[in-house]
């Protein structure tokens, strides 16, 4: 699982933010692991330097999931960590509902398979 982090011009960009984004969506996202493929984190301060209120640190959360389209999530928050705790969160709650999706789908179509036609007398 490959993780891409891309901050705009208002919030510093170093090793440790990179390590810090990379721990948590290991810790949230690892049992998607062998299904993901890159991940994309993208952040930024929506009121740049004017402001310092409100919930203005945004944190976009692309995931490229085998054989799917890429799914995406937006949070925003007052810092930076808990912008980019809350959207590992939501992509964790998101993939475990298209996960359990595809698995009841493929339960279901497993099922429609194995079923044995009716007798014709």
């Amino acid at each position: 699982m490959q993780i891409q982090l891309h901050t705009d011009r208002h919030i510093k960009s170093d090793e440790r933010l990179a390590e810090f984004a990379r721990d948590i969506l290991q810790s949230k996202l690892n049992r998607f692991a062998d299904n993901l493929t890159r991940i994309e984190v993208h952040l930024s301060d929506e009121n740049g330097q004017q402001k310092h209120d409100g919930h203005d640190k945004r944190c976009t959360i692309e995931a490229r999931f085998d054989g799917l389209d890429p799914l995406a999530i937006t949070e925003h928050a007052a810092t930076v960590g808990q912008a980019i705790t809350g959207a590992a969160e939501k992509m964790q709650r998101k993939l475990s509902s298209v996960t359990g999706k595809l698995r009841d789908k493929h339960v279901k179509a497993a099922n429609l398979e194995f079923t044995e036609p009716d007798e014709v007398n």
